[in-house]
């Protein structure tokens, strides 16, 4: 099979693993020998709409399994086409991808070939050849197999950037239905395993970073290096009857547990030949997005996830208005909020502001008081969020957080919301595209 055939199928069977991202990592370049660099935030320069970063070379090292997931359509009694890289072959098209400016770092993921030690023996191969043999200091993300054996995860962790383990499904009883070679336990045991030997390497590279003295006669010895942007997650939504409420109560547990730096998530797919414990029909799209949302909210914005799930009915998130808005109009009686006043765990919860922008307003607070038309300069939407703050020149009209449409005039109708009666007098109603995170 040529190279180029092989390519066009292993790149759009990766496509199903949505834990693709590349910052955090630490910061390196090539001006000192080798090839390739990063940068300190992340080197993703492009993302698809839905928020993927589109940057690395996402591909398997093949498609051909020996577990027979009913939800993956890489099955091992799936009738796809198969295809398998040579270690040689991965590492070639990372580095001629890089020459010609078309990437700037890996994603490696692999079907199980022969058994989980084989898999991430040649997994780790690509990333020791990449970087002892070429010199390659981009970024590397290794997607690693909780069933090898702990030394060649703990190899694979001294070569790549991140690190990721997928729990697959929210629930560990649908995936002891759904995929019976796979243990969430052990899963659960690698991840584990990770999270200590990633605090260990920062505690380490901290340790390094203090003033160097001798000990022993000599200078202290360099600090090991492991997976310096963490360890990250993927759960598939809507494979099983999970609620929305069950899947961030599990997010909730994998960040507290193992210091995740991302749970990601990735709406099911229907697949062909597929099981009748699957769903016929894929669930709507709109609902990972509503979880991404929720995941902001959860981790940059002091949420709780029951206080998130209140804002739904349930258990599941309310798919027609974000959930800050959503938790918003069912707590009307918290606002509005005063933006000179109020502190910053209050100006977190205001629909349409995003943290930087709470950022931005506690600096500009101190030597200034704020008009709706400073929030307008700021990039804020006006018209989300005039019904629950006050400014030095505005209060919401009498009654707007008593009325029982409220909710209608928020929610967009044919890509445009009744403005009319929410914007302040003198701002004229106009189109917001709003971003996925940055005004959650």
């Amino acid at each position: 099979m040529e190279l180029r055939e092989k390519l066009e199928i292993l790149a759009d069977a990766a496509k199903y693993d949505a834990s693709c991202a590349s910052s955090g990592t630490e910061k390196r370049d090539s001006r000192d020998g080798g090839l390739g660099s990063t940068e300190g935030m992340g080197i993703c320069h492009a993302y698809a709409p839905d928020g993927r970063c589109i940057s690395l070379l996402k591909v398997l090292l093949t498609n051909a399994c020996v577990f027979d997931c009913a939800y993956c359509v890489n099955r091992a009694s799936s009738n796809v086409r198969r295809a398998r890289f040579s270690v040689r072959e991965i590492v070639g098209l990372t580095l001629d991808f890089y020459r010609r400016n078309y990437i700037e770092g890996l994603f490696l993921s692999s079907g199980i070939i022969r058994s989980p030690d084989y898999t991430m023996e040649q997994i780790v191969r690509v990333a020791r050849e990449l970087r002892e043999t070429h010199g390659f200091k981009g970024y590397i993300h290794l997607k690693t197999i909780p069933d090898a054996d702990p030394a060649l995860l703990a190899e694979a962790g001294r070569h790549a950037d991140r690190l990721s383990i997928n729990v697959e499904l929210p629930q560990p009883a649908s995936l002891k239905t759904l995929a019976p070679e796979k243990d969430s336990g052990r899963i659960r045991v690698a991840m584990a395993g990770l999270r200590t030997r990633i605090e260990e390497a920062k505690e380490a590279r901290a340790q390094a970073a203090k003033p160097r003295v001798l000990m022993n006669g000599g200078p202290r010895a360099a600090a090991p290096r492991f997976a310096p942007a963490g360890q990250s997650t993927q759960m598939i939504v809507g494979a099983d009857a999970s609620t929305d409420e069950t899947i961030l109560d599990t997010s909730t547990h994998l960040y507290g547990s193992y210091r995740l730096k991302r749970v990601y998530f990735s709406a099911y797919s229907p697949i062909p030949d597929a099981s009748a414990l699957l769903p016929p029909v894929a669930p709507p799209l709109v609902r990972e997005h509503r979880l991404y949302q929720a995941d902001w909210l959860l981790r940059f914005y002091g949420f709780t996830a029951p206080e998130i799930m209140a804002g739904g009915e349930g258990g599941m998130l309310d798919l027609e208005v974000d959930p800050k808005l959503a938790w918003a109009l069912k707590h009307r009686w918290m606002f509005p909020v005063d933006i000179n006043r109020a502190d910053k765990e209050m100006l977190l919860r205001v629909p349409g502001l995003g943290a930087k922008t709470v950022e931005r307003i506690l600096s500009s607070r101190r030597v200034r008081s704020f008009r709706i038309a400073d929030l307008a300069r700021l990039r804020v939407s006006i018209r989300k969020v005039a019904p629950f703050v006050t400014a030095l020149d505005h209060h919401p009209r009498a009654g707007l957080l008593d009325r029982a449409d409220l909710r209608a005039m928020l929610v967009p109708k044919g890509g445009l919301a009744d403005r009319a009666a929410i914007l302040p007098a003198g701002l004229v109603p106009r189109p917001v595209q709003l971003p996925l995170f940055a005004h959650a």
